[in-house]
């Protein structure tokens, strides 16, 4: 086994999650709405799906990622409806009132984290792009037919979670500080402002799923 692997995975990973987009923007308005802990572990889902599909790359199971790539119109609209279902209540959450959604904030009435997560793995695990982007970074490697050894691919599929997780983490982290210079005002704008992109995401992949 390589060691290099490792921070190879830790660099896929960053790459992968880095770009700002609905998972992003879910993570900081959980964050700003409900504190560290809802917007890290709802990246903690994206790092999950993450790590999936990197675990399917990266030990060359092109039966799957195949028929991923097939299904896709499919996931895409479904991930697309999703979207906009989270959208919708991502703007009707106030923070003047601190009562948000379950299936948003993940910390109400006593459901945990567990909401929160799985709304981002779903999310994540629905997006063919995800598959596509772990495709096309590993073929830009050399690793498109898959790691050399099983070591050497699991030590891999560690290192894309752990650089997604990283990704996460530091996004949370930054955002909880700013949390309590947040105002309520201010506060539902960025809700408001929040659901909108993340509904134009959803209406772009249905869009797509259409034409």
């Amino acid at each position: 086994m390589d060691a290099g692997v490792f921070f190879k995975g830790m660099l896929i990973g960053l790459a992968i999650a880095a770009p700002v987009g609905p998972i992003g923007l879910l993570c900081i308005q959980r964050t700003l709405n409900n504190g560290r802990v809802s917007g890290l572990v709802s990246g903690l889902g994206a790092a999950t799906a993450d790590a999936l599909y990197g675990f399917i790359a990266a030990f060359g199971l092109t039966l799957i990622s195949a028929f991923l790539l097939k299904q896709q119109a499919w996931l895409a609209g479904i991930g697309g409806l999703y979207l906009c279902y989270l959208g919708m209540q991502m703007m009707r959450t106030s923070r003047a009132t601190a009562e948000v959604d379950a299936t948003i904030s993940g910390e109400t009435q006593g459901l945990g984290a567990l909401p929160a997560y799985a709304s981002t793995l779903a999310l994540t695990l629905t997006n063919p792009v995800t598959i596509l982007s772990f495709l096309a970074i590993y073929a830009g490697l050399g690793l498109a037919a898959g790691v050399g050894d099983y070591g050497s691919a699991s030590l891999l599929v560690v290192g894309v979670f752990t650089g997604s997780a990283l990704w996460w983490l530091t996004l949370s982290g930054v955002v909880n500080r700013l949390r309590h210079r947040v105002d309520a005002k201010a506060m539902h704008w960025i809700n408001m402002g929040a659901g909108v992109v993340v509904i134009g995401f959803g209406v772009y992949a249905l869009t797509g799923v259409v034409t």
